[in-house]
């Protein structure tokens, strides 16, 4: 990647070349902001139910962590990591039964916070093929 930074006029979304994936959806507030609408979305919209479930009753832990890994994964400050050390999200994870099934609601609830935030698009279809191989290693069961 060269050291400039470019970007078209057309596009206001566009991200300059030389900026993390942190810079480009907009910092902190953007990431808090799309984490907080990703777990509203579970919590408002039955088609992810399953995923929802899977999250037990109180979801405050569960919205700080993913805010805090969003961050240093995107390329912004290393909250996660700075409290609890590698991420290791497999191994976290084990303990969750997930399919098919809570991959694609994870995903697909996920996607729809992007869109919903204003996430610009080439950043959004970068970050859902990301999300969506991340997600599909975390299955633990074959089966939907």
């Amino acid at each position: 990647m060269n050291s400039e930074t470019s970007t078209t006029s057309s596009d206001a979304a566009s991200a300059p070349q030389a900026i993390t994936p942190f810079e480009w959806i907009g910092g902190e507030d953007r990431v808090h902001a799309l984490v907080e609408r990703f777990y509203d979305l579970m919590d408002l919209e039955p088609a992810y139910a399953e995923l929802r479930a899977a999250h037990g009753s109180d979801l405050a832990s569960a919205r700080q962590k993913l805010f805090w890994f969003l961050c240093g994964w995107l390329g912004g400050p290393d909250h996660y990591q700075s409290r609890f050390g590698h991420p290791r999200l497999r191994m976290r994870h084990m303990p969750f039964s997930i399919g098919i099934k809570e991959r694609d609601q994870w995903v697909a609830c996920m996607d729809q916070a992007m869109g919903e935030t204003g996430v610009p698009g080439e950043l959004r279809a970068r970050l859902k093929e990301s999300f969506m191989g991340t997600a599909d290693w975390m299955r633990n069961r074959g089966a939907p």
